[in-house]
């Protein structure tokens, strides 16, 4: 981790910021999910389907260019939404109440990282609910600007030192299928896939978006 960079538990005048960081992080995949629905063979066939149909309906190019931009404007604003609904899930079931989530437990507790007095990354940690007997790393967020310094890193081992003195055989984690660099930072850190399941709401479903299950077992020399 480079210089400068230290991790500590998380305190009440850390909320907003915290919450700031993990919004933007968050926001970040709207454009990458929005690709990844544009991919979908279903997408796809709804797209040409509409363009011929219009095509062959009003014997100009014109409108049916008109009706799939139209559709691909609304297909961004249901990904959109989707995020939108989990950042807005996510406040309310932890990130509005970290101390009674996290730091209330001997079990779980939440870090920030400070670079120069200010907070730019976070990570949490608690027991599984899918995986009873496990910890759940969640929460891991760093700022755009501090990225590429070995934060992530040392927060997730953070979170690994933190399990294994409490006595938990593994971490697991979940990450979405978009998240391409988050699945490298945990397969270098010797965390190994799972399972990949979609998420079970109606817009995910319909967009096809998975979540990639990542397990690091500790009692094998987990890093």
């Amino acid at each position: 981790m480079a210089a400068g960079i230290t991790i500590r538990r998380y305190q009440d005048d850390d909320k907003e910021t915290v919450k700031e960081i993990f919004t933007m992080g968050m926001s970040e995949h709207v454009p990458s999910s929005f690709m990844h629905l544009l991919k979908q063979p279903l997408t796809q066939m709804i797209l040409m389907v509409t363009f011929c149909a219009l095509l062959a309906s009003s014997k100009s190019v014109l409108l049916p260019v008109v009706g799939v931009t139209l559709l691909l404007a609304g297909a961004k604003q249901l990904v959109g939404y989707l995020f939108n609904s989990y950042i807005d899930t996510s406040l309310r079931k932890d990130l509005d109440h970290i101390q009674e989530t996290y730091l209330e437990n001997k079990d779980s507790c939440f870090w920030v990282a400070e670079s120069d007095d200010r907070v730019v990354a976070t990570v949490a940690c608690l027991p599984a609910e899918r995986e009873p007997g496990c910890m759940e790393l969640k929460r891991l967020s760093v700022r755009r600007t501090h990225r590429g310094m070995g934060i992530a890193k040392a927060l997730c081992r953070t979170v690994a030192d933190f399990s294994r003195e409490r006595g938990f055989p593994a971490v697991v984690l979940y990450t979405s299928v978009v998240q391409t660099d988050a699945q490298r930072l945990y397969e270098n850190l010797g965390y190994t896939r799972v399972r990949e399941f979609v998420i079970p709401e109606p817009i995910a479903k319909i967009a096809n978006f998975t979540l990639i299950e990542y397990r690091l077992d500790l009692l094998q020399g987990g890093k």
